[in-house]
C-alpha cells in the first residue's frame, strides 16, 4: 500500500531512507541482488501470465517491479508493439494508445538509462517518432525502489525476477520502513517476499503475477505469512520447479521456481487446482513444450494437479507428486508429531565469536566450572562421535543467570583480554552488563542428557547418539526423549520414511543437500513408545547401528503400517533425495 508521502516522491522521504537507497543502488550486481533471467525463461513466464501476442496487449497494464537489464521488459515491449500494430495502431495514436500499457521500476540508475535507450530504439524502429518515444519512456520507466514507489494504477499482469537480497544487507532504517509496510516481511525473509506482497496487492481481479525466484518460501517458516495471503485471496495456477534447469545468466546457490498466481475475478468461486511440473520434466521436454502442456485444456501426463484450495493457513506447500502426498496425509492423520510423541528438538549454541568462546577444552584458561566439552558437526564420523577435544566457555550458571566475573577471576581475565571482540558483538551491545553472554543461552545440564545429534546440511540422514558427554555447537540440532529408547529412535529417524518426510518439507541447498533443520525435524511422525510392541522395540534397538537401509526400513515400515507398494515408493523417494545415495548409485551403474 502506498504511503501518502509516496505520491511526492523521494524528495519527501526521510534522509536516512534516501541514503540507504543510494547505498543499495550503488552496489555491484551481486550485492544488490541482481540475477538476470534467460530469455526463454522470461518468454515462458509471459506466456503463462497471459501476456501473449494474440491479446490486445495495449489495453492491458503490465508491471515489472525490478527490470534490471530488461530481460522481461524488452520482450514484453516487442509483444506489445506487435499486438498494437495488428490491432490497427499507428504512430499518430501511439502516445494515447500505449501510455498506460507499461510500468517498470528499477532502483539502479545505470540500468534504467541502458534499458531506456534500448526501448527508445525499439519504438523508433516501429515507426514511432522520437518525441513520442521519449514521452513513452518517461511514462513507462520509474527509477525508484518498487517497495516505496508511487504507482497509481492496478495491473493486469506483473512479471519479473525480484531481487535476491538477504535482510543482513539492507540498511537498518530501510528495513524498518519495509517492516512497517509489509506484513509478509517476517522472521528472516529475503527481500523478494515483500516484492510478492506488493505485486499481488497491485493485481486487478483476474490479473496474474509471474515471478521466478528462490523456492525456499513455499516451505520455510519465513514464507508462512505470504503463503497464508495467497491461500486466502489468490490462486496458485502454475508451479514450475526449476531444479537442474539453467534459469539465469549466472549461477545461484538456491533452487529457483516459477509461480503463476491469479487474483480471482470471483473471490467466492472455487479455486482451480495448481498445475505442477518438475525440473526433470522441464529438462526432458524443454521449457517451451512444458509451458504448452501446462496451458493445455486437457491435462497432460507430464503435469500434476494439486488442490491448494484448502490451504487457508501458513503451513508449507507440498507440491510434490500426488502418490507421495496421499501417503504423507495418511500418516499425518494416524500418527502424532515427533514432539507430541515425547521427544524434543533443539539447536546447539551460537556464540557470536567462536574464536574466543571455543578452543581446545584443556587450553581454555578459565575455571573448570566455566567450560564444557563441545561437539561439532565435523566430529560426527561414520555414525559415531570422534571428538576433536574442543570446548566452549560457558558464561551461564545453571539457573540461567550470568556468572559473576568477581567469583571467577580466570574467566574474567580471559574475557577482558578479548574484550573488544566479545563486547563488539551485536548481542553484547544489546545486553549492557551482560556483554559476555553467548547469543544462545547455554544449559550446562544438557551435557549430561543422552541425545541424538543431527547436522543441519548433509547428503544423507545422519543421527548420532551422544550418551551424555557433550554440548552441541550451533551447526548441530539435537533430539532428546523422555520415553523413546534413543537406539530405537535412531533406527526410525535414519529410515527411508523419515528421509522422505524431511525431503518433502525441506528446501534443498544447491548440490542437492537436504536441510535437517528443527522446523523439518518437528514434521516427522512417530508413534508413542507405549504403542510399540516389545518385539518391534527389540528389532528397532538391534538395528540402531545397521548400515543397511533396507534392513532399517523393514521394522519401521511395519511400525507405520506401510504396504509393500508404500515401502517401494518411500525407498525410491529417499534414495533420490540423498546425495550420498545418488553418488553410490552412479558409481555402481
Amino acid at each position: 500500500m502506498n504511503s501518502l508521502l509516496d505520491v511526492f516522491g523521494s524528495a519527501h522521504r526521510a534522509a536516512d531512507i534516501n541514503s540507504a537507497l543510494d547505498l543499495l543502488a550503488g552496489e555491484a550486481e551481486t550485492e544488490r541482488g541482481a540475477v538476470f533471467t534467460r530469455p526463454e525463461v522470461a518468454a515462458a513466464i509471459l506466456d503463462l501470465a497471459g501476456y501473449t501476442g494474440d491479446r490486445a496487449l495495449h489495453r492491458l497494464r503490465l508491471l515489472e517491479p525490478a527490470f534490471g537489464r530488461g530481460d522481461f521488459l524488452l520482450l514484453a515491449v516487442e509483444r506489445l508493439l506487435e499486438a498494437w500494430r495488428r490491432d490497427g495502431g499507428v504512430a499518430e495514436t501511439a502516445l494515447p494508445d500505449l501510455t498506460d500499457a507499461v510500468r517498470a521500476v528499477e532502483l539502479h540508475r545505470e540500468s534504467v538509462d541502458e534499458v531506456r535507450s534500448a526501448i527508445r530504439k525499439r519504438l523508433c524502429t516501429a515507426g514511432i517518432g522520437t518525441a513520442t518515444a521519449d514521452a513513452l519512456c518517461d511514462r513507462w520507466l520509474v527509477c525508484d525502489d518498487f517497495l516505496l514507489a508511487y504507482l497509481p494504477h492496478e495491473f493486469d499482469v506483473v512479471v519479473g525476477n525480484p531481487p535476491y537480497v538477504r535482510q543482513e544487507r539492507i540498511p537498518a532504517a530501510l528495513l524498518a520502513e519495509y517492516r512497517s509496510r509489509f506484513r509478509t516481511l517476517f522472521d528472516r525473509a529475503d527481500l523478494y517476499i515483500p516484492f510478492y506482497e506488493r505485486a499481488l496487492d497491485l493485481l486487478v481481479p483476474g490479473g496474474r503475477l509471474g515471478f521466478i525466484c528462490a523456492n525456499r518460501w513455499i516451505k520455510n517458516r519465513y514464507g508462512g505469512p505470504l503463503r497464508a495471503k495467497i491461500g486466502k485471496d489468490f490462486a496458485l495456477l502454475h508451479f514450475l520447479d526449476m531444479e537442474g534447469v539453467d534459469a539465469f545468466q549466472s549461477e545461484v546457490i538456491a533452487y529457483p521456481a516459477i509461480t503463476i498466481i491469479e487474483r480471482p475475478s470471483d473471490p467466492s468461486a472455487p479455486r482451480p487446482p495448481t498445475r505442477v511440473t518438475k525440473g526433470v520434466e522441464l529438462r526432458r521436454l524443454g521449457l517451451s513444450h512444458a509451458v504448452q502442456n501446462l496451458l493445455a485444456v486437457k491435462l497432460q501426463k507430464s503435469i500434476e494437479e494439486i488442490a491448494l484450495c484448502s490451504l487457508t493457513g501458513d503451513g508449507p506447500w507440498l507440491l510434490d507428486d500426488l502418490p507421495r502426498l496421499r501417503l504423507l496425509r495418511r500418516l499425518e492423520s494416524r500418527f502424532p508429531l515427533l514432539e507430541e510423541a515425547g521427544c524434543k528438538v533443539g539447536i546447539g549454541v551460537a556464540t557470536g565469536c567462536d574464536r574466543v568462546f571455543i578452543d581446545e577444552l584443556e587450553d581454555l584458561p578459565v575455571e573448570s566450572e566455566r567450560k564444557l566439552p563441545l561437539v561439532m558437526a565435523r566430529d560426527l564420523v561414520q555414525g559415531r562421535i570422534r571428538w576433536n577435544g574442543k570446548g566452549i566457555v560457558n558464561p551461564f550458571e545453571a539457573d540461567g543467570s550470568l556468572a559473576d566475573l568477581e567469583r571467577y577471576p580466570r574467566f574474567a581475565s580471559y574475557l577482558y583480554r578479548h574484550y573488544d571482540a566479545v563486547a563488539g558483538r551485536h548481542v553484547a551491545k544489546r545486553s549492557g552488563e551482560g556483554w559476555y553472554r553467548t547469543i544462545d543461552r547455554i544449559y550446562p545440564e544438557l551435557v549430561r542428557v543422552p541425545k541424538l545429534l543431527v547436522p543441519d546440511i548433509k547428503g544423507e540422514a545422519t543421527f548420532v547418539i551422544d550418551e551424555g558427554r557433550y554440548y552441541p555447537h550451533h551447526n548441530l540440532y539435537f533430539i532428546t526423549s523422555r520415553d523413546w529408547d534413543l537406539r530405537a529412535l535412531r533406527c526410525v529417524l535414519r529410515s527411508s520414511l523419515s528421509v522422505t518426510i524431511v525431503a518433502t518439507y525441506c528446501t534443498r541447498m544447491a548440490g542437492g543437500f537436504l536441510r535437517f533443520q528443527a522446523q523439518y525435524l518437528r514434521r516427522l511422525r512417530l508413534p508413542h513408545w507405549t504403542d510399540v510392541s516389545e518385539q518391534l522395540r527389540s528389532r528397532l534397538i538391534a538395528l540402531a547401528d545397521d548400515e543397511d537401509t533396507s534392513a532399517l526400513d523393514r521394522p519401521v515400515f511395519e511400525l507405520f503400517g506401510l504396504s509393500h507398494s508404500d515401502g517401494q515408493l518411500v525407498q525410491q523417494i529417499a534414495t533420490q533425495a540423498q546425495v550420498t545415495s545418488q553418488k553410490h548409485r552412479a558409481q555402481t551403474e
